[in-house]
């Protein structure tokens, strides 16, 4: 893939795109950090990570969010109350795209209480039950929205010189012309839900203990992170 990437982009003053399907799970995000290194560290390029499943995800939050401050109007959090002509457009406009902390590119979730920044909170808030469960609900009728998003976006940094490494399933990301084009897959499909549990489990962990944190004290937050997991699904 590497080696793709630099015999089509030669010029590290010139922005391009190299999109990685797969579903989620396969390792797309593992990947795009893997070559967002190397692209930086020995080609000099300044690279921007974007996934069209990070803005699924930021409106599925949203609308989640939106039920849980409306119980009686979504009838005790039925996502499809909240999938109206009005809402989408508004929890659309609760996501900006720019440069924000250290000047870096990133999308920003602002509204109905919350403040997030992607980059942040990709592997925790974004990965909640309450969102994953919801996901293909929403993104039925997000399609066109987050296509503009991703678009304008990308355009943007384009514009910037920035290289961009894009994920996403096949089908979202079909509309970007990149001769760069990658498929992920696995042989064995059960790894996808026991790495997105791990993921959860570890970012959890993370946010909890400090630096220096001996064994006992990562256990304990490990149990406490597991039981708090379990809870939720059984909900």
């Amino acid at each position: 893939t590497y080696g793709t990437i630099n015999s089509n982009n030669n010029n590290n003053n010139k922005g391009g795109v190299v999109v990685l399907c797969g579903l989620s799970g396969t390792g797309k995000g593992t990947t795009v950090a893997t070559l967002k290194h190397k692209l930086e560290s020995d080609d000099g390029k300044q690279v921007v990570c974007w996934s069209n499943g990070n803005i699924f995800r930021s409106v599925t939050l949203l609308a989640a969010t939106w039920c849980e401050q409306h119980p009686e109007e979504s009838n005790g959090g039925d996502i499809t109350k909240a999938l109206t002509k009005d809402n989408l457009a508004s929890f659309v406009n609760m996501l900006t795209f720019g440069k924000f902390k250290d000047g870096k590119y990133d999308t920003r979730i602002c509204g109905l209480g919350l403040d997030y920044l992607v980059s942040e909170v990709q592997n925790t808030e974004l990965k909640a039950p309450k969102v994953s469960k919801n996901i293909p609900t929403v993104a039925e009728v997000t399609q066109g929205e987050v296509i503009l998003f991703a678009a304008e976006a990308i355009r943007q940094m384009g514009e910037d010189g920035i290289f961009v490494l894009l994920e996403g399933r096949e089908q979202t990301v079909n509309y970007v012309r990149t001769p760069l084009r990658f498929t992920l897959t696995l042989s064995d499909m059960s790894l996808i839900g026991k790495r997105r549990a791990a993921q959860r489990l570890a970012a959890g962990v993370l946010g909890e203990v400090k630096e220096g944190a001996s064994v006992e004290e990562i256990e304990v937050a490990l149990d406490g992170q597991l039981a708090k997991m379990v809870k939720e699904a059984s909900t």
